[in-house]
């Protein structure tokens, strides 16, 4: 009788702070939730407040599901970042970066140092923005080049931002990577995508994904597959493999005032190990045929590691924040094809040499083979958003088809030398066309058939089949979070 009297007094004069404590802890548990699948937004830090980065203009990193938002030290060590502390500044050419992890069940707290054992992929954050036109791109031949490399005008957009659709020179357009998923942004994986396979690497599996420095690249492996492994890879974040146009706006953002604006300096690794760049500069000769450079190796000798000063060189943003491996390596596939007549993406050149996806052949001739004309045993295409499509043309110098933004005929003009090139960087400038129907970006370790003509800018011209002009190709894969 005494207790329930007492309880009885206590509740009387004690019962609406405890609900106002009770409410305050349900809020706090609420909020600390809710952030965990926020989108990063707003003004420079305020007590309290989440940090965003003003010069986005609302297009902050998303961060939802397996995304752990990290920052990375000179040396490569990662930690788990505050959504309050600036953990990342455009202005300062200091991307937002963010790691999946390998076992999901570690908690990690603000600052505790996360370690490269437990880290599956590294992504980085591309800003939605739109760029003012500086080249109509509209090269149908080789016309002589000049020196064209110049800072692009980038303004940070978020989604709710009327689009720009600009065409001529001086028009300002929001960059086409964006509006087909109508996100504030990208995650784009860091390096080359690798794999824990060691053998029979030309299979569809999401489940072997790694995106890390100091691993070799998956090579091997054709279009159709490379596409399926980065749609399966996180469902949730709308993984995919990386399109032509999404290609382009890494390069664009690279060369504005928010990345390094130079030349990225090439992976030389000849063992496709991601992360390196050269120590030196090329020093190349012409014997007669080709351009021939004595500039790559695999054991130290004459390459360097991201986590290093001559690693930075190879970032996108000349520090260890930015994107690597878009010079070098190997070449990249990337969801950029040649439409048919109907309008549908080649599969290929040949019963031979195809991506393994479903659909026409562009040279069935080629191979002196049984007269197959379409492969009608592979994957379906995606939906349109996941790939670039390019009007039909038999010619390797119809730069005049280009998208906007996809960081090909924009390089123009062209010329050749001992391969066709481009006015920026004299990078490799061939278009795709019946023969070869699938884009594939970067260069190799050596350039391009040991010639220096790789870089960020380079495009060139894929089967889509596993091995493509003797050369391993690889892929990239993004995140569209919304």
């Amino acid at each position: 009788m005494m207790e329930r009297m007492w309880l009885y007094y206590f509740m009387q004069k004690h019962g609406i702070m405890l609900l106002i404590i009770l409410g305050i802890v349900s809020l706090s548990i609420g909020y600390s939730a809710f952030n965990q699948n926020l989108t990063i937004s707003g003004d420079a830090k305020v007590e309290g407040a989440l940090y965003h980065d003003e010069v986005l203009n609302g297009a902050d990193p998303v961060l939802q599901d397996d995304l752990i938002p990290v920052v990375i030290a000179n040396d490569g060590t990662v930690r788990k970042a505050s959504f309050y502390d600036k953990w990342y500044s455009y202005q300062e050419q200091k991307w937002a970066n963010t790691v999946i992890l390998k076992d999901e069940s570690v908690v990690y707290l603000n600052g505790d140092i996360i370690p490269e054992e437990n880290i599956e992929s590294y992504f980085v954050w591309i800003p939605r923005f739109k760029y003012k036109i500086f080249d109509e791109g509209n090269y149908s031949g080789l016309t002589g080049t000049e020196k064209k490399e110049q800072t692009i005008e980038i303004i940070f957009e978020d989604k709710k931002t009327l689009v720009s659709n600009g065409s001529k020179i001086g028009e300002w357009l929001t960059h086409p990577a964006f509006t087909s998923f109508d996100s504030n942004g990208m995650w784009v994986g860091k390096f080359e995508t690798g794999t824990t396979l060691t053998s029979d690497y030309n299979v569809r599996n999401g489940n072997v994904v790694q995106i890390k420095p100091n691993i070799k690249s998956w090579g091997n492996i054709n279009v159709a597959n490379a596409f399926y492994t980065s749609y399966d890879y996180k469902r949730n974040l709308d993984s995919h493999m990386m399109k032509n146009t999404e290609w382009g706006a890494v390069a664009y953002l690279q060369h504005s005032i928010y990345g390094s604006s130079q030349s990225v300096r090439i992976n030389n690794n000849s063992s496709y190990i991601t992360g390196y760049a050269s120590i030196n500069e090329p020093t190349c000769g012409y014997n007669g045929k080709n351009e021939v450079c004595n500039r790559y190796c695999n054991d130290g000798s004459c390459n360097s590691t991201y986590n290093t000063s001559i690693g930075y060189l190879a970032s996108t943003t000349g520090n260890i924040t930015g994107i690597y491996d878009m010079n070098g390596g190997t070449v990249e596939y990337v969801m950029g094809v040649l439409l048919d007549s109907n309008g549908q993406p080649y599969s290929g050149k040949s019963n031979k040499y195809n991506s393994g996806f479903k659909g026409k052949l562009s040279c069935p001739e080629c191979d002196n083979s049984d007269g197959i004309t379409e492969v009608t045993d592979g994957y379906d295409i995606p939906i349109k958003k996941y790939y670039d499509g390019y009007t039909y043309s038999g010619s390797q110098t119809s730069y005049n088809l280009r998208i906007l933004g996809d960081a090909t005929g924009e390089m123009g003009p062209f010329t050749n030398k001992t391969r066709k090139i481009s006015s920026w960087y004299e990078d490799e400038a061939t278009f795709i066309n019946y023969e070869a129907p699938w884009f594939v970006r970067g260069g190799v370790f050596n350039g391009y058939n040991s010639g220096t003509n790789g870089g960020i800018f380079a495009f060139a011209r894929g089967y889509g089949s596993a091995t493509t002009f003797s050369v391993t190709p690889t892929f990239r894969i993004v995140l569209t979070p919304n």
